[in-house]
């Protein structure tokens, strides 16, 4: 993330822009419980409402979950994922993620794994109670990432040539 400026705190158009998930999937994820911003949306005066605001941790655990959806991972194996490390570990996405403290995350592209600053393994969407012994197979996990995926605009001549294309092919 060492492109980004940190800032305060985030609007929902650049949490979207940052990660590359929806302003639809930010409102949903919030109606459910699964990620909620620091500053929720409220009615205003004038009879809209004020856009959500995220924090810098925020940004930083939407930027892993929206990686994890592009793997393939579903909500609700993302949700286990989020209350396991709550009930089990007592620690949040955030705390888990690069070297952390009580544990790191990592994941084969199947499965997400925690491992303990004491060397337990556990494959948290699996049995995330019963340890695991991991002879010889640690190099082919991966840290679960952070990058910053900035969505790509179609220029104007790319999206008139392909309405041209939809209409010569009827």
């Amino acid at each position: 993330m060492s492109s980004v400026k940190l800032k305060k705190n985030y609007s929902s158009r650049e949490v979207a822009s940052l990660t590359g998930l929806s302003a639809r999937q930010l409102q949903w994820w919030d109606a459910r419980k699964l990620l909620s911003p620091t500053v929720a949306s409220h009615p205003t005066q004038a009879g809209g409402f004020t856009e959500r605001r995220y924090s810098p941790v925020e940004l930083y655990e939407l930027l892993v979950l929206a990686d994890l959806r592009r793997r393939g991972f579903s909500i609700a194996k993302i949700r286990t994922l989020l209350d396991l490390l709550k009930s089990r570990f007592g620690v949040r996405l955030y705390d888990a993620i690069g070297d952390g403290d009580k544990v790191t995350l990592l994941t084969d592209g199947r499965d997400i794994y925690a491992r303990t600053a004491s060397g337990d393994f556990y494959n948290l969407l699996g049995e995330p109670n019963q340890p695991l012994l991991v002879l010889g197979k640690e190099d082919t996990l991966k840290a679960l990432s952070s990058r910053i995926s900035r969505r790509r605009k179609k220029s104007k001549s790319k999206r008139v040539k392909q309405a041209k294309k939809k209409v010569a092919s009827r």
